[in-house]
């Protein structure tokens, strides 16, 4: 399967959790549990946690499978 994700995520630099979590992404505390496992880096802006449009495209890329390789 080959997605588009440059097409598919709004053209910002940085994301907060809650955007993501709205872009219907990835919820919050699953990313929170990428983070704190290193399966997703960071920027963050005083106390707040961002995730970079690259890091997140890098990471779902990573992480789509055809449906057949799942089970």
């Amino acid at each position: 399967m080959n997605v588009n994700y440059d097409l598919l995520l709004p053209s910002k630099i940085l994301f907060s959790l809650k955007e993501i979590e709205d872009l219907g992404v990835i919820k919050t505390d699953m990313a929170k549990k990428l983070i704190y496992s290193g399966f997703l880096e960071v920027v963050k802006i005083g106390n707040k946690i961002h995730i970079s449009r690259e890091e997140l495209i890098r990471y779902l890329k990573e992480n789509t499978y055809p449906a057949k390789n799942i089970a």
